[in-house]
């Protein structure tokens, strides 16, 4: 297993008519995945120049971090609502 900080870079696109309810989800979101051990870095936030684009920052301590984040998202309330949403994202690990 790759050792050193991975890093998650990019955007989720968010239909309009789902807008108001993202923001429910998305505040327990965060504050599960900032509570999360291993979690350096996790940000989203409004693009100001696009209606429903949401830039994604996250870092993670390493690799095992990182994959216990995507499986306890997977099933989570936040999975299950943004299931369909465009994710556009670059990670990589500093080594």
């Amino acid at each position: 297993m790759a050792r050193g900080n991975v890093h998650l870079r990019g955007a989720i696109h968010v239909p309009l008519d789902k807008l108001d309810a993202m923001k429910q989800h998305l505040d327990l979101h965060t504050q599960l995945s900032r509570a999360e051990d291993g979690c350096l870095k996790f940000i989203v936030a409004p693009d100001p120049d696009t209606a429903g684009r949401f830039a994604v920052h996250e870092i993670f301590e390493d690799q095992t971090a990182f994959d216990a984040h995507q499986a306890r998202v997977r099933d989570s309330d936040w999975g299950v609502f943004s299931a369909g949403f465009l994710r556009v994202y670059t990670s990589w690990t500093e080594e």
